[in-house]
C-alpha cells in the first residue's frame, strides 16, 4: 500500500484525487496528510473524504511527519516547482496536475531535482486517457494517412467555462502562464503525444479582446456589483459548492472565486493562435478562444495519404449543451470516406479522468504509453513558453533556446 499527500485542497483536488482515492481505492492507497495556504479548505478536503489523516499548516512538516511515498500537487500553477522539488528531495514521487509549471526557469529547477534525486515525476495528462483521443491516435497510426505532415488543432471555450479563468487565479500569468500554459498544455501533450515528435520552433499571437477592461459597467466582484441584475456573467459564489470551498474560506486568505472577469488587473489573452514546427517536419496551426457560443475542439490530421478529421462538441451551453457530440472520419487520397465507430463515454474530461486516477494508483507494467513524465510535461509547457515568449517579443523562438533539458 502506498501513502500519498496533498498539497493544494481546491475543486481539483478534492474530487479528481482525494474523494476517489478515500471511497475506491482503500485497498491500495493511503491518504496521510493534507496541505493548503488556505487551512479552512484543507479541513474541508478531510471532512468531504471521511479521512482520519492530519490537516498539516505547513508542507515541510507534512513531508517530515507524514512521510508520504507520494505527494499529489494541485495547488496555484505557480507553485508547483515549490513543492516538487521539495517532494522530490524529501524522497517521494510526485503526481502533479498539469501544467508542470509556468516559465523556463522553473522548469528547469523540476527537471534538475528528479534528475538529482532520482524520483519520478508524473504529469497527469488526462486527455490521453479519453477514449475519443486514444482513437485519434491509433487512426493517426494508420498506414492509410501515410507520412502526418499537418495538425490544424481549434479549440474552443464557451463563455460559462472560459469566462471562469478571467474571474480565478488564473486571469494573472503570474500564477497561470496564460492560457497557453495552463490551459493549452493539455493541447499541445496531444499533439506531441500523437506525432511521437517534439516540437521545434514556435511563433505565436494573442490578444484580450473579450475580458479584461473591455467594460465600464464592471465591479470588483459580483458580490455587492451594482450590475449583478444586468451581467451576463454575474456568478452567485455563496451558494452551493462554491460557498463552502471559497466564500466561506475568504477569510483565511481574501481569495475571491467571483471576481469580475473585467478587472483591470487580467493580464491573460483570451485569443490565441500559433504555428508550431516538429523535429521531423511536421506543422501544427492552433487556436483557442475562451468566449464562442458553445464548447468542444477540432482537430484535422494530414498526411501524404489521406485525411483525418475530428470533432467533439459538448459544454454547458449552447446548442450542445448537455450532450456529447462526437465524430471522426478518413478521407482517402481517392476521395472514399470512412467513418470511425465512436464509443459513447460518461465521466470527467469524456472518460478520462477515472481512467487516468487508475493508472496512476494501480500502476501498470511500463508498457502504458499513455503516462506522461516529467519530459512529456516540459515538452508540453515548453510550446506554451516559447508561445508567450513570442507574443512578448514579436518573433519566432526556438525550443532548443529555452534550455530546459
Amino acid at each position: 500500500m502506498r501513502s500519498y499527500a496533498f498539497v493544494g485542497a481546491g475543486n481539483r483536488g478534492t474530487y479528481m484525487y482525494a474523494v476517489p482515492i478515500s471511497r475506491d481505492y482503500g485497498d491500495i492507497a493511503r491518504i496521510v496528510g493534507v496541505y493548503d495556504t488556505n487551512a479552512k479548505r484543507s479541513s474541508l478536503l478531510k471532512q468531504r473524504t471521511g479521512g482520519q489523516f492530519p490537516v498539516y499548516e505547513d508542507f515541510a512538516g507534512m513531508l517530515a511527519e507524514g512521510k508520504p511515498d507520494v505527494v499529489i500537487v494541485t495547488s496555484v500553477d505557480s507553485t508547483h516547482h515549490t513543492y516538487i522539488v521539495q517532494a522530490l528531495q524529501a524522497g517521494c514521487d510526485v503526481i502533479t496536475e498539469k501544467p508542470l509549471t509556468i516559465d523556463e526557469e522553473k522548469c528547469r529547477l523540476i527537471l534538475d531535482a528528479e534528475r538529482r534525486t532520482g524520483k519520478q515525476v508524473t504529469v497527469t495528462f488526462n486527455l490521453r486517457y479519453m477514449p475519443f483521443m486514444g482513437r485519434l491516435k491509433e487512426m493517426a497510426g494508420e498506414a492509410a494517412l501515410g507520412t502526418i505532415t499537418h495538425v490544424h488543432f481549434e479549440w474552443f471555450l464557451d463563455t460559462k467555462h472560459g469566462a471562469d479563468y478571467f474571474r480565478r487565479w488564473h486571469r494573472r500569468k503570474a500564477n497561470s502562464g496564460g492560457l497557453l500554459v495552463h490551459k493549452s498544455t493539455h493541447h499541445f501533450d496531444i499533439v506531441n503525444w500523437v506525432l511521437e515528435d517534439e516540437p521545434a520552433d514556435v511563433h505565436a499571437f494573442g490578444s484580450t479582446r473579450y475580458y479584461g477592461p473591455t467594460r465600464k459597467e464592471r465591479g470588483a466582484r459580483c458580490y455587492g456589483c451594482s450590475y449583478a441584475g444586468s451581467c451576463e456573467f454575474y456568478m452567485d459564489s455563496r451558494e452551493g459548492s462554491a460557498k463552502l470551498l471559497y466564500a466561506d474560506c475568504e477569510d483565511e486568505d481574501g481569495y475571491y472565486r467571483d471576481s469580475c472577469v473585467f478587472a483591470d488587473e487580467i493580464d491573460i489573452e483570451d485569443s490565441v493562435s500559433l504555428t508550431a514546427r516538429y523535429a521531423r517536419g511536421a506543422l501544427m496551426s492552433y487556436s483557442l478562444t475562451a468566449y464562442s457560443p458553445y464548447e468542444g475542439f477540432r482537430i484535422v490530421i494530414t498526411g501524404t495519404k489521406g485525411r483525418l478529421e475530428a470533432e467533439y462538441l459538448d459544454g454547458s451551453i449552447g446548442p450542445y449543451a448537455g450532450q456529447t457530440v462526437q465524430s471522426m472520419r478518413l478521407i482517402g487520397r481517392g476521395g472514399a470516406v470512412v467513418e470511425i465507430p465512436l464509443a459513447e463515454e460518461t465521466g470527467g474530461h469524456g472518460g478520462g479522468d477515472e481512467r487516468l486516477l487508475r493508472a496512476l494508483l494501480v500502476g501498470s507494467d511500463g508498457s502504458d504509453s499513455r503516462q506522461a513524465s516529467s519530459r512529456d510535461g516540459a515538452l508540453s509547457c515548453a510550446i506554451g513558453f516559447a508561445a508567450n515568449r513570442s507574443i512578448r517579443e514579436g518573433r519566432s523562438v526556438r525550443i532548443a533556446d529555452l534550455n530546459l533539458f
